[in-house]
Order: structure tokens, then sequence, then C-alpha cells
């Protein structure tokens, strides 16, 4: 499988009578080690979140409670992903323009990122990425 592609990844449920739980793993099934979280959550119905691309950032998408729509964009395929269970997160590495819509009421998003905020890092503008992208 390759590691520099964005894809669904899901991890370990351990189900019990008690509560279920889900394991991930970083560097496995988080094929990166973060350096921070954020969580997106109260997100109007009618407003898109994200509609950028990191230059060296990775990012793990992972909807705990409701539903998101999360769009991956590596500048040659795009896909949509229905983010709708805690077991099964998305991974998008740098140069993966992202975004994310549709966000059900009670949606609780949580991003595992491997850097440190930077505004530097990040790319704005659909049209730069494009460009960026077809140099490598």
């Amino acid at each position: 499988m390759n590691k520099h592609k964005y894809r669904l990844v899901e991890t370990l449920v351990i189900k019990d009578p008690r509560g279920n739980l889900t394991v991930g793993n970083f560097g496995v099934d988080v094929p990166f080690d973060p350096k921070r979280y954020f969580i997106i959550y109260q997100v109007p119905l009618v407003d898109i979140r994200g509609e950028h691309a990191h230059k060296e950032c990775h990012q793990f998408l992972l909807c705990l409670r409701g539903s998101v729509v999360a769009v991956a964009d590596d500048g040659v395929q795009r896909e949509e992903f229905q983010l709708n269970r805690p077991d099964c997160g998305l991974y998008m590495p740098p140069m993966t323009w992202g975004t994310q819509y549709k966000y059900s009421p009670d949606a609780l998003l949580l991003v595992f990122a491997s850097h440190l905020y930077d505004s530097s890092d990040y790319i704005r503008d659909y049209a730069e990425f494009i460009s960026l992208t077809n140099r490598f």
C-alpha cells in the first residue's frame, strides 16, 4: 500500500458488553506521530471547512460522533468519503487538498496533525495547489 496516498484507515474494534473500544496506533494505523490535534464541531450544515492543502503536514481525520463528508484531492484524483464511524479515519498526506462539508448537527471531527501550526505550510489557492502538484 502506498504510504503517501490519501486513504481510509479502519482501526481495531474490540466489542465488549461494557462498551466498545477502538484502537489506533500512531506510526502504524496513523502513519505519522502527531504533534497537535484539533476538534471541529457545531459546524452549520451549509458551511464548508478545510479548502486547503499542506506542503509538509500530514493529517488524520476521525469523526467521533455524527457524520461529515470529506473530500481528498491529490491534484490528479478527487474522492469523497463519508466519515461516520469512530473506527474509520481518513489519512491525508502532504499535498492533498482537503475539504469537509455536510456536517451533521452533532458531528465531532478530531484531526491529528504531524506538525505544529505554521501558516506558511498552507496552500489556500486551488490553482496554486494544482500548479505545485504538476511539479512532482
